[in-house]
């Protein structure tokens, strides 16, 4: 209960200590949760643990005082709830996109996944892009999680991502040409769906068919391919491994397509030809990943996702209908890997120190991209360009009801914050710290486009710094501006942040420990 008042800076602790030991503890707790705010904003106590510490001493006084519940009455490794804890540390985390996309997870996962024993991708679909660059070679990948590169991790493809067999075996053989091996780390689920080229097709005659509405789709055959899952006449990565029951559904399946799309033409034997010649390769792959994953978390294993796209993204949470077909948030970790609520440990919400976003829809902090504004900073130093499309990224301020949104939906212990190094040069940055609409403040994200569209943002302004971050090491080695930047993010949002990105290499990311990562609270 405690570890939930440090992480997110509200009185909720103090709300439920009322309810157990009275009016006069409310008021202790209260006062001590203030206290705490106060604290991550200025970093008085050097870390979160720390800050649970202090609370915890100040409720253990208070029962001596009051002479209520005793400590002793819960087990030290069970929670409020019952629910045995992760406290040592055994459990999934989570890599999260926190904003439209494009924030670089991959480079956080490439990290952490050094110290896992297995890495996992949950929904989506080649529709997803990561660049890494180690050693001096550039990886971009698509399908594959990025803890590829670590050569003691076992990569998992989950049930609830849709593969585009053809794009994953080119990603396979990528690898192959630059010396990675991967044979027997990789482990595909026999319950994802295929993507299949007509998937693709479909996907660009039903854009282009939106004319000046587009969603600004990949294009990748992915939103088709979730809705043959949801028809239920879709095929799954398993039924490759029965040829007949295979040929038979993708036969009806094709028949299907070519009714519901008049002109759509496809060479179906050409096809059959194909995916029976790849099907022996893809089945050494193949496995129930759901067994898998719950045995590697019941021996202990370290376990890592990796989350495709982003939360404004969620065909239920984004900004729909501009939105991705998946639900890329924290839900979709347990229904595209079938694992149970209780096993998750420590989520991690990665975004920029800006924004952006590509394809359509509403923007509320975007900035002109014309050369010589602050926008065309933006895109330019931090080279944004699409890993999957190439399309140039729409670019604007940190926008934080969008993200206080994510961190609800989400429940982040933590932050990494990216590509700090982009607003170096900048005479001047800003947050968006609020939404209003029609001279009334907004208190979450609206559903309605309309109004998203046309709400203000109200800005908070400080000064930028010049001096160059790439090689600061350290929080305190960073200029004074900048700490003062990170430090009012991480206040506005009430979660603290451990990762804070100033370079576009590998290693270019301050760490500022495990005790700003509220899941070490538990």
């Amino acid at each position: 209960m405690w570890g939930a008042v440090a992480r997110h800076g509200k009185t909720v602790g103090a709300a439920a200590a009322a309810s157990l030991v009275g009016v006069g503890a409310f008021n202790a707790t209260t006062s001590m949760d203030q206290k705490r705010n106060t604290a991550v904003a200025s970093c008085e106590s050097p870390t979160v643990v720390g800050l649970l510490q202090e609370i915890a001493q100040g409720v253990s006084r208070m029962e001596t005082t009051l002479g209520g519940l005793k400590r002793s009455s819960v087990s030290s490794s069970t929670n409020i709830s019952g629910v045995p804890s992760n406290k040592n540390g055994n459990g999934i985390d989570v890599v999260l996109g926190a904003q439209w996309g494009d924030e670089g997870k991959g480079k956080l996962v490439d990290m952490l996944s050094q110290e896992y024993d297995v890495c996992a991708r949950v929904a989506g679909g080649s529709n997803a892009g990561h660049t890494i660059v180690a050693n001096g070679v550039k990886y971009k990948f698509h399908l594959l999680p990025s803890g590829i590169l670590n050569p003691n991790a076992q990569c998992v493809i989950g049930n609830g991502v849709v593969i585009h067999l053809p794009a994953f075996l080119n990603e396979l053989d990528a690898l192959s040409e630059k010396g990675i091996s991967y044979d027997g780390r990789i482990k595909i689920s026999d319950r994802a769906h295929i993507v299949f080229d007509f998937h693709q097709t479909v996907d660009g005659k039903m854009e282009a068919k939106l004319g000046r509405h587009k969603i600004g789709t990949t294009k990748k055959g992915i939103g088709p391919s979730y809705a043959s899952k949801i028809q239920r006449n879709g095929i799954r990565v398993g039924d490759l491994q029965n040829w007949e029951h295979f040929e038979r559904r993708f036969r009806d399946l094709c028949e299907h397509h070519e009714r519901a799309f008049p002109g759509l033409k496809i060479d179906v034997e050409e096809q059959l030809e194909y995916y029976k010649s790849i099907a022996e390769r893809v089945g050494t792959m193949t496995v129930d990943t759901i067994e898998i994953i719950n045995e590697e978390y019941a021996k202990g294993s370290k376990i890592l996702v990796e989350g495709a796209n982003a939360t404004m993204l969620d065909i239920d949470f984004g900004t729909y209908p501009y939105v991705t077909s998946s639900n890329p948030s924290i839900g979709s970790v347990l229904t595209g890997l079938g694992v149970s609520p209780t096993k998750l440990r420590g989520i991690y919400g990665t975004v920029k120190a800006y924004c952006t976003r590509v394809g359509e829809g509403p923007f509320p902090t975007e900035l002109d991209m014309v050369e010589g504004t602050v926008g065309y900073h933006l895109g330019h130093v931090g080279a944004e360009y699409g890993t999957t499309t190439g399309r140039g990224r729409r670019c604007g301020w940190l926008d934080i009801p969008q993200m206080k949104f994510s961190c609800t939906i989400n429940g982040f212990t933590s932050i990494n914050l990216t590509k700090l190094d982009v607003l170096t040069g900048l005479s001047e940055v800003k947050v968006g710290k609020a939404y209003k609409y029609k001279g009334e403040e907004l208190k979450s994200m609206p559903a309605d486009l309309q109004v998203l569209s046309d709400l203000e943002v109200e800005y908070e302004v400080m000064p930028g710094w010049t001096e160059d971050i790439t090689n600061v090491q350290t929080f305190d080695e960073l200029p004074v501006n900048a700490q003062n930047y990170v430090l009012r993010v991480q206040e506005l949002l009430g979660v603290p942040i451990r990762w804070i990105g100033v370079g576009p290499n590998r290693l270019d990311v301050i760490d500022r420990g495990e005790g700003w990562d509220a899941a070490n609270d538990e």
